[in-house]
Order: C-alpha cells, then sequence, then structure tokens
C-alpha cells in the first residue's frame, strides 16, 4: 500500500493528529475494502450508514474530484465518541476530499417520501454496519429499496466465522450484545442483530441482486475486537438492567458468557474478526 496515499487520507480525519496510530490502522482496512470493490474514478458513490466517515474519506480519495460520495446515516450528528459524527464529518467536509463529499445525518432510507431517481449512483456501499440494523426483515427492506438507485452494491461487514481462536472473544462480545439487544424495543446499540455471511448473501439475493464477487478481507491489527470485549464487560450491568423482561435463566447465561470473555482475555492474545466482502449487481 502506497503510504502518500494513506497519509493524505488521514490527514483528512479529525482524529489524525490525537489518535494517529489507530486512525491509520482504520484507514489501511477501508482501503482494502475500496479497492476490494473495484471503485473507479469518476464515479458517483452512495455510502449508506456513513458513520464518521472513516470509508467516506477513502471512497471520495478513490473516486476522486471528477466523482461524487453521498454519505447517509441515521444517527445525529451529537451521536458518536471520543469524536461526534457532526464534528467528524464537519472535519472531513473542509479537508481537501471535503468539495466530492455531502453528507445527510438523520436520515431514514426507509421513510416513504426519501428517494433518488432510478440508477443515481454507479455505487452502493453498505460497509460493516449491517449489525447495526434491528432486523433481518428491515436489511431485506434496505437492500430491495437501493437497488433502484445503483447498478452495484458494495458490501462489507464482520465474518462470524472464526478462523483462530484468538478472534472468539470478539465473536463472544458480539454474542453476547445481540442476545441482550433481542430483548430491547429501542436502541441505538452498536450491534442490534448478528448476521453471518450466509444470511447476508441470502438477504441481498432475496431483494434481487446477483452477488458476482465475495472475498475475505484480514486486518488482524484493527482494534475494534478490543473495543466491542471493553464494551461489554464495562456495560454488561448497565445493559441487563434495561432488559427487564429477559428471563433469569437467559440473564444468568449471559452473566457466565461474560466471565468466559474476561477468562479468556487475561491470558490470550484477541485479534480482531475477518472480514467478509462482496460485490452485487
Amino acid at each position: 500500500m502506497r503510504t502518500d496515499i494513506l497519509q493524505t487520507i488521514v490527514t483528512c480525519m479529525a482524529t489524525h493528529e490525537e489518535m494517529a496510530n489507530i486512525q491509520k490502522i482504520q484507514t489501511e482496512h477501508r482501503i482494502k475494502l475500496v479497492d476490494s470493490w473495484g471503485i473507479k474514478e469518476g464515479s458517483r458513490v452512495l455510502e449508506i450508514g456513513c458513520g464518521q466517515g472513516d470509508t467516506t474519506a477513502v471512497l471520495a480519495y478513490f473516486v476522486g474530484e471528477t466523482g461524487f460520495v453521498q454519505g447517509i446515516d441515521v444517527a445525529s450528528g451529537d451521536y458518536g465518541a471520543p469524536i461526534t459524527l457532526g464534528d467528524s464529518l464537519d472535519f472531513l467536509k473542509q479537508s481537501k476530499l471535503g468539495k466530492q463529499i455531502k453528507v445527510n445525518l438523520e436520515t431514514d432510507i426507509l421513510s416513504g417520501d426519501f428517494d433518488y431517481p432510478e440508477n443515481s449512483f454507479d455505487y452502493i456501499v453498505f460497509s460493516q454496519c449491517s449489525w447495526y440494523v434491528s432486523s433481518f426483515e428491515e436489511l431485506q427492506r434496505i437492500m430491495e429499496k437501493v437497488k433502484r438507485w445503483g447498478k452495484q452494491l458494495c458490501f462489507a461487514e464482520w465474518d462470524a466465522r472464526v478462523k483462530l481462536i484468538e478472534q472468539y472473544p470478539h465473536l463472544l462480545s458480539i454474542q453476547i450484545q445481540a442476545q441482550y439487544e433481542a430483548f430491547k424495543q429501542d436502541s441505538d446499540s452498536n450491534v442490534r442483530t448478528l448476521f453471518t455471511p450466509t444470511d447476508l448473501k441470502r438477504i441481498v439475493e432475496n431483494a434481487g441482486w446477483n452477488v458476482i464477487k465475495e472475498e475475505i478481507i484480514d486486518s488482524p491489527e484493527l482494534q475494534d475486537g478490543v473495543w466491542e470485549i471493553d464494551k461489554v464487560v464495562t456495560d454488561i450491568e448497565f445493559e441487563l438492567e434495561k432488559t427487564r423482561d429477559m428471563p433469569v435463566k437467559m440473564k444468568e447465561l449471559i452473566e457466565s458468557e461474560v466471565k468466559l470473555l474476561q477468562e479468556f482475555v487475561e491470558s490470550n492474545d484477541v485479534k480482531p474478526l475477518s472480514v467478509y466482502s462482496f460485490t452485487a449487481v
């Protein structure tokens, strides 16, 4: 990977000074994703679930000054930490990549009055945000609606199929969150529904897409596994308190899983899950 490309993109991110090494690793991973999708210069891209703009910045670099990236996220500008979505995206839009970026926050793409003309975009990107979706049914509705808008779907999500024992705690932390989220009516958590690669492929194909390329992307330096584990261990009492309708036996199961998680990470290294990436037309 050319260091000049990486450095150009990283300096456009709000965390490039305070968390330079973290941002470098996160950006390297997203360059791998965009490269795997084959997104070309001059393209028009719709990115659903753009978050703080980590993938948005990479997309903007690859489409170049003649291209365009439209980011959409359901979250508000004050969501996120340590830097909010609003602050992060404002910084990105004021950078050298900003002129080819537009972002709309607090946008529900399933809203009846939200639409784009047919084939408005060359690519529709849905990158590592499917687990934020509340259900299988909601994800399929999204995949059905966006199909009119673009020619090619570029999709990525954590791969729940563990390849290394060091990835197990990342998966377990995700499973624990998905279990207690199943008892919530409303949530803004990072993990609400756990989709496997088989689930994702079936959903997009049921929505009318045809998967033409699949790839597994490994980025072992990513910090996300550690972040998810820390979140579970730190928040578990608060999260279980919010799920008042959960059976006692289910709570006890989750508490046991958290103990297993803690015991594992005390004596073993942690690696993030691989990422399942595919394109569909």
